[in-house]
């Protein structure tokens, strides 16, 4: 997609920011430590690890972020844990919490970390989606696929097709509202989802065009997406330019 955009500012690790901006196009490298970290104060400092472009303020834009995951009732707090290493939850074996959470059902769990500040009202709070990577029976132990420390809270949810369906639904509306006439459009999307999630190849992006009508889209699969200031997992970033 070719855009007409008079502001906006390169970067890089060899060619790191030097202006401020209302909007960025961000690429990471996954394996750049402390990835979670450098996507977080991209907005200070940029080092290796991170590229992309930033766009100014008279560039319009809004974008939206949709999960891929339903999240099943109660949040925990984590008692006992270390690294990546859940021991304890709310005093209780983490295994044992999270066999009574999800209550017998199968579906592929995940551990959902709540964004602190994100809870308003009755709104369920944002969440970064992490794998769950190994449990072990004996010790009731959990292991995830990011750091814990004792006080934080967890829940857990699964992945869900009819979710994330009515999700990005719900998005485009949102944005069609925002943006009624959109001049071109990215979207990103995790690896996990397309057709494995939606059924068929395709149809998570058919969704998309349907809504946008005939606007330029570009945009790629992800191992994980950059929305705001945060590393996500399972969810699709669309924005548009106005």
């Amino acid at each position: 997609m070719v855009a007409d955009l008079d502001a906006f500012s390169v970067f890089s690790g060899r060619a790191p920011l030097k202006a401020n901006g209302s909007f960025g196009v961000v690429h990471a490298d996954p394996a750049a430590p402390d990835l979670p970290g450098l996507v977080s104060d991209m907005s200070a400092k940029v080092g290796t690890g991170l590229s992309g472009a930033v766009l100014g303020e008279e560039v319009a834009v809004a974008t939206r972020l949709t999960q891929g995951c339903t999240p099943y009732p109660g949040r925990f707090r984590v008692t006992e844990g270390e690294d990546n290493i859940i021991a304890r939850l709310d005093g209780r074996p983490a295994l044992e919490v999270l066999l009574e959470a999800v209550g017998g059902e199968r579906a592929q769990l995940l551990v959902g970390l709540p964004v602190p500040g994100s809870e308003t009202g009755a709104h369920f709070p944002d969440y970064t989606a992490r794998n769950i990577v190994g449990v072990d029976p004996k010790t009731g132990l959990v292991a995830i696929g990011d750091l814990v420390e004792p006080g934080m809270a967890i829940l857990f949810c699964k992945r869900d097709a009819a979710a994330a369906k009515k999700d990005l639904q719900g998005i485009l509306s949102s944005l069609k509202r925002d943006a009624p006439h959109p001049r071109g459009a990215l979207y990103y999307s995790c690896v996990a989802r397309g057709e494995h999630m939606f059924g068929s190849r395709g149809a998570e992006l058919d969704l998309v065009k349907r809504s946008l009508g005939e606007v330029p889209l570009v945009g790629f699969f992800c191992n994980g997406e950059i929305s705001r200031d945060r590393l996500y997992g399972y969810t699709g970033v669309l924005t548009v330019f106005r």
